[in-house]
């Protein structure tokens, strides 16, 4: 949008000294032209303009209107930045690059390279090595529908398989260990349901809206359903699935065994889920108890090799 440009603009010239009309346009994807009449619409507004000709000519803003940046300390800046940072990878550049130009703004200009550093001394990459490319026409309906508090319509497959049709008021998208979650008031259930977005087909925005009713978010803590389920079952694995054991049940859990292998107390629930994740580890993972759990395992291990032989 015209106006989200415009504030973004505003935020660059009180960031930088100066700034050409082509670099503008570069960061904008819009032409040259485009940027000289928003900061005509920038100046009609009563921001006061300096425009530079010349090679080394640009665009500024006059010192005496820049705001005072001792507000905010060189931490927050740099906590700031690291979050705009972490979530880049999700939002569209479009969006994002005028947030970042407004926090930048609040930089103080001797300590500018100081905070840049800190901020990029952590990454949160949120994207996966390996996905959907195609997603994020998907996450982009999501938002537009969430931010203009319209229906949305669309198929849904249940974790059983079961497909339904679904339509929703949409009030929170969730990104939880890489997946995309939309909570929402479903008009067929009666009630707040939370879909996930890999589970979504044939989405469309309804072209009417709704008026928000109360929303308390559901917690995506697994209390609700992963808890009650927990059992802890021993594995005995191999030494190269040492990181991924300590991420999923702590070093605590983890003891040293012969032939360098490690014993293993794994958190599990036993369903399809739960038995994926025990196959995805190979023949370098055996179940050794409950019993149960094991004789599972041996049954789907037969059945998969009965498909390929």
């Amino acid at each position: 949008m015209k106006i989200d440009r415009l504030m973004s603009i505003i935020m660059i010239l009180l960031n930088c000294d100066k700034i050409s009309a082509t670099k503008l346009a570069e960061m904008f994807e819009v032409s040259p032209r485009t940027i000289y009449r928003d900061i005509e619409t920038i100046s009609l507004s009563g921001i006061p303009i300096m425009t530079y000709p010349g090679i080394n000519g640009g665009i500024s803003i006059v010192p005496e209107y820049k705001v005072d940046k001792k507000f905010f300390t060189a931490s927050d800046i740099s906590t700031l930045l690291m979050g705009l940072g972490s979530i880049s990878t999700t939002l569209s550049h479009k969006e994002i690059i005028g947030t970042v130009e407004k926090v930048k703004s609040l930089l103080p200009k001797e300590q500018f390279n100081d905070i840049e550093l800190k901020s990029n001394q952590i990454i949160i990459d949120l994207t996966t090595w390996m996905g959907n490319k195609n997603f994020k026409p998907t996450l982009e309906k999501v938002k537009k529908a969430l931010n203009d508090s319209k229906y949305l319509l669309f198929k849904y497959y249940g974790g059983n398989g079961e497909k339904s049709n679904r339509r929703i008021e949409p009030y929170q998208l969730v990104l939880k260990e890489a997946h995309w979650y939309l909570q929402g008031y479903c008009a067929l259930r009666k009630d707040f349901r939370v879909f996930k977005l890999s589970r979504i087909s044939d989405l469309e925005i309804i072209d009417s809206t709704f008026v928000p009713r109360e929303f308390h978010a559901k917690p995506l803590d697994g209390k609700v359903w992963i808890d009650k389920r927990l059992i802890t079952i021993k594995l005995l694995v191999d030494w190269s699935l040492r990181e991924q054991m300590v991420e999923r049940c702590g070093e605590e859990n983890i003891e040293p065994y012969d032939n360098n292998k490690l014993m293993v107390d794994f958190p599990f629930v036993e369903d399809e889920f739960g038995y994926n994740i025990l196959l995805g580890f190979g023949d370098k993972c055996e179940c050794l108890a409950p019993e149960n759990v094991r004789r599972e395992l041996t049954h789907r291990i037969k059945k998969l090799s009965n498909i390929y032989n």
